[in-house]
Order: C-alpha cells, then sequence, then structure tokens
C-alpha cells in the first residue's frame, strides 16, 4: 500500500498543498473527497458519530482512527483513549495534532490482555472486515479486548439501495457474493492506490454475525441514506 490516504492527511496537517482524494468503487463512479471533512469538530459530525461519541464511556480503543477526530474529542472530555491505523501517515498527523496515545497497528495485532470499556468502529467500521468470510475472525478479536460490561459501537450502511430493482420491486444484486462487498481505489496527486477490499453490511447481516459469535447486538441510532450505528457487548 501506497498509504495514499494517510499522505492526504498529513498534508492537510501540515499544510503541503493538500488536494482532494478521489475515490471509486466496484459498483460506483470516481468521486471527490474533500480531506477536510476528515478533521471535523464534533458540531460537523454525522449525528450517527455524535452518538456513538456521547456513548463513549471507560478506556476508549479507537480503531481505524484516520486523522483522529473522534479521539481528540473524547481525550479532550477527559477519556483514556487508544487511537489505532494502519496509517503511518494518519497516526503522523494524528500525533501533530496532540493525540497522546495513538499507535501504527492493525487491531488484529493487539494484545487481548489490554481491555477496554469502549471500542468505537466509525465511518463506515464494517469496512476493515474486507469480507464476509472475515467477519468472525473480527469479532471473535474486538470480542477479546472488551472489558466486563463493554461495549462496540460501530457504524456501516445498507447498500441495496445502491442496486437497480425490477418490476416487481426486487433489487438486482449480483447472484455471486454479498452485495456489501465492494473494491475501493483510491488517487491522490496524480498516485493511485492498490485496490482494496471494503465491507459495507446491512444491519440484519451484522446482528447475526454478531449472535453467531457471542455478542447482544442493538440498533443504537439510523441515518437517512441506509446507515445505522450499532452497539455490541457480550452475550
Amino acid at each position: 500500500m501506497k498509504d495514499l490516504f494517510g499522505k492526504a492527511i498529513l498534508d492537510y496537517q501540515t499544510n503541503n498543498s493538500p488536494e482532494d482524494l478521489i475515490t471509486e468503487t466496484s459498483i460506483s463512479e470516481a468521486d471527490e473527497m474533500s480531506v477536510a471533512y476528515l478533521f471535523r469538530d464534533f458540531k460537523e459530525m454525522p449525528k450517527l458519530e455524535q452518538k456513538a461519541l456521547q456513548l463513549a464511556k471507560g478506556k476508549v480503543l479507537d480503531v481505524g482512527c484516520g486523522a483522529g477526530s473522534h479521539a481528540l474529542y473524547l481525550q479532550e472530555k477527559g477519556f483514556d483513549v487508544t487511537a489505532i491505523d494502519i496509517s503511518e501517515n494518519a497516526i503522523k498527523a494524528c500525533v501533530l495534532r496532540g493525540l497522546k496515545n495513538c499507535k501504527v497497528s492493525d487491531v488484529l495485532d493487539l494484545d487481548s490482555s489490554e481491555k477496554f470499556g469502549t471500542i468505537l468502529l466509525l465511518m463506515n467500521g464494517t469496512g476493515i472486515f474486507e469480507k464476509m468470510n472475515q467477519i468472525s475472525k473480527f469479532l471473535q478479536k474486538l470480542k477479546s479486548l472488551l472489558n466486563e460490561g463493554g461495549q462496540i459501537l460501530i457504524d456501516s450502511s445498507d447498500l441495496i439501495y445502491m442496486y437497480d430493482q425490477d418490476e416487481d420491486g426486487a433489487y438486482e444484486v449480483p447472484a455471486s457474493g454479498y452485495y456489501g462487498e465492494l473494491t475501493f481505489t483510491i488517487q491522490y496527486k496524480g498516485e493511485t492506490e492498490d485496490t482494496f477490499n471494503w465491507l459495507y453490511l446491512d444491519y440484519n447481516t451484522l446482528q447475526n454475525a454478531a449472535i453467531a459469535n457471542g455478542l447482544e447486538c442493538e440498533l443504537i441510532l439510523e441515518g437517512k441514506h441506509f446507515d445505522y450505528l450499532a452497539k455490541l457487548t457480550k452475550i
């Protein structure tokens, strides 16, 4: 990986002529994304993210922290926050922004002896699962990082609305695979990132996966565009 997403974040933080990111998926055309959006404050965040931050309790782990906006908000509120991301450049930006405890890490590589009261996975947190066949692996790891009474707050979107409907109202989704399994491509400053897998989950699918892995799943809030926030806790 060229870490172009992280490069854009670091460029914005250091005022190094940042440009918009160009994102494209296997079911959508190229679209521009302003890097400034990743630096939004609480008032600018979607209601799903605001709600997740308001529900935070105990020691917090922010998985896939990006520019660190969620972790910084909680840090300022007095929370003990650990923020992780696989992007080295993003973590460099987080350090420059004043995040006290952040590191380059994949959540699967964390030591399960450290426990958290809240684990955040926001901005389509299910994306890091990549594929349907990896959901259990990630949920089991996340579960192992929870202390007693701990919670996983995760958001995603049901992408069914992206597909056409036939005259009977049935959605014309691919016959093979799950319709929320996408491939993503990012372009930044003329460079193209290696294509990567990204998973969007509808709520019922997440709920079934959670139950199969010994987790209760509660729908906390639904957004305007088929997106939702869910809370997972140990059964």
